[in-house]
């Protein structure tokens, strides 16, 4: 091999022609790695559809670095003198160059930023300046705060950014428009679906590759139809912008049997690995509100997604530390039910959400917080194992991205830090915001019994067992009031019941 200045790395989730590293880079001197690892992909029990998506995606940008005149050491996974690991291939291609220096861009987990840092060569890591909030902008913003709301850290993006405003004001006089934007979708078949790509000679390669080393992860490999190039991602935001933002917005929170989209965008996968800019995202969806192609209602809420939701959690997540992940201050102990990995259930939302998983690798936000985090934090899961769960089965998932949200706002394991109240609902919310009570084994109206749905037995059980922490959390206390005007005998029940539900759960039957 020739010779070579410096290791330039680039990561599975920094698929973008500018990022840091590459910027930084001399395409004469440099020599960029890019590895396809055991390590990577088996520290948790990955989807293979986001495996086959990443390393896809990465062959498919590794050529077009080659073909714009870079020098790419790029290692496959089924490559017999692949080193397993990051800092292997780091230090196996130094000796090969003669390298002595490596060049990266600040990686967006703790663990990976940790093996850099031990690496037995000078690691220079840049700051990854693909977000529009910059960490240390971010400790600028929180310094002080008594609490981290999102709302308040999404004006200031706003306001930054000029995105949707009109002079220093938010455009139509609002910051956001929630409360037209929760409604109740109905099937059609003339929704429009996120377009689907064919795989080509290199995809069809890794799909092999992947079907041949990881036949037991949990999960549907084909048909499998993602975007692995930047061209191919921003056919697909065009075509979401063209055919469902309009309609994003008022259904986003719904859900539907037998639609596993809706009106979704399906693109956080291509924004997370680099595909797409969250700026450019940001702005397609405000063009197609200024020329009037959308309602403001739909453009609003799908930027704040990105523009402040997506920005809040990345800085929360540097801010709160590598020990995060680990956080359990409910001191939830219970392992991991069964059925989120495939098994039965007879709970028509979870088995809704969990098959769409392993079918797409993909579940809408309100399926994520309101359904399965939903059921495991009312069923005291250690966090823990959710978050490992999320990490694994979702081809958007990152750790930067998905601790906060699970641990975060849907455990309530951070104690607090994402959210002011635990996102905790009865079997009403789904029933409300989906039709899959209609079919379902239990019935949702009945709030005891052996047909009582699981999720209103679980909500009272979980409020009354933390009473101690949010009796006096003001957005919390009517709960309780409505608990304590409930009969004795009926209150006794409730919690007997969901006693022996959690009891059949721990040990493996079927709910």
């Amino acid at each position: 091999m020739v010779r070579s200045a410096r290791l330039i790395l680039v990561l599975c989730d920094q698929l973008t022609p500018t990022v840091a590293a590459l910027r930084a880079a001399d395409r004469d001197r440099d020599t960029v790695v890019m590895a396809e690892v055991a390590e990577e992909a088996a520290y948790v029990p990955h989807h293979p559809k986001k495996l086959a998506f990443l390393f896809a995606a990465m062959r498919h940008f590794a050529a077009e670095l080659e073909a714009g005149g870079w020098r790419v050491a790029y290692t496959r996974l089924d490559d017999p003198d692949n080193a397993g690991s990051i800092p292997g291939e780091l230090l196996r291609r130094a000796e090969e160059t003669g390298a002595h220096e490596v060049l990266a861009t600040e990686p967006g987990e703790w663990r990976l930023i940790q093996l850099l840092q031990d690496l037995p060569l000078p690691v220079c890591l840049l700051p990854d300046d693909r977000f529009l909030c910059s960490r240390r902008d971010f400790e600028t913003w929180a310094e002080g705060r008594k609490s981290l709301r999102m709302e308040y850290f999404y004006r200031e993006m706003r306001r930054r950014n000029g995105l949707m405003m009109e002079d220093d004001q938010p455009a139509g006089g609002q910051w956001n428009y929630d409360h037209d934007n929760r409604e109740r979708a109905t099937p059609d078949l003339f929704r429009a679906r996120p377009p689907r790509f064919e795989p080509d000679r290199i995809t069809s390669e890794v799909l092999d590759l992947v079907e041949d080393r990881f036949p037991d992860n949990f999960g549907d490999l084909r048909p499998f139809w993602f975007a692995v190039t930047r061209t191919d991602a921003r056919k697909a935001l065009a075509h979401f912008i063209e055919h469902r933002l309009a309609d994003f917005g008022p259904y986003q929170d719904a859900m539907l049997e037998g639609d596993a989209f809706l009106s979704h965008a399906v693109i956080g996968l291509y924004l997370n690995a680099g595909l797409l800019a969250p700026l450019e995202v940001c702005r397609a969806a405000e063009a197609a509100w200024r020329d009037g192609r959308v309602p403001i209602n739909s453009a609003e809420g799908f930027i704040r997604q990105i523009l402040g939701w997506r920005e809040f959690i990345r800085g929360v997540y540097f801010r709160e530390g590598p020990d995060y992940p680990r956080r359990n201050a409910l001191n939830h102990q219970r392992g991991l039910p069964p059925m989120y990995w495939g098994a039965e259930t007879r709970m028509a939302c979870m088995a809704a959400a969990i098959g769409q998983t392993r079918e797409h690798a993909y579940a809408h936000h309100i399926q994520r917080l309101m359904v399965t985090g939903n059921f495991a934090l009312l069923a005291g899961v250690k966090p823990w194992e959710v978050h490992e769960w999320y990490l694994a089965v979702y081809a958007d998932a990152y750790e930067w991205v998905e601790a906060p949200n699970v641990i975060g706002m849907s455990q309530f394991a951070d104690g607090g830090v994402v959210g002011s109240k635990p996102y905790v609902s009865s079997g009403a919310y789904i029933d409300r915001m989906s039709d899959h009570c209609r079919t379902c084994h239990y019935r949702v109206k009945d709030k005891t019994g052996p047909k009582a749905c699981p999720f209103n037995l679980l909500y009272w059980h979980f409020l009354i067992r933390h009473r101690d922490r949010f009796a006096r959390n003001p957005r919390m206390a009517q709960m309780y009031r409505t608990w304590d005007r409930m009969a004795e005998d009926r209150r006794s029940t409730v919690l007997a019941e969901a006693d022996a539900l959690l009891d059949r759960l721990s040990a493996g039957e079927v709910v």
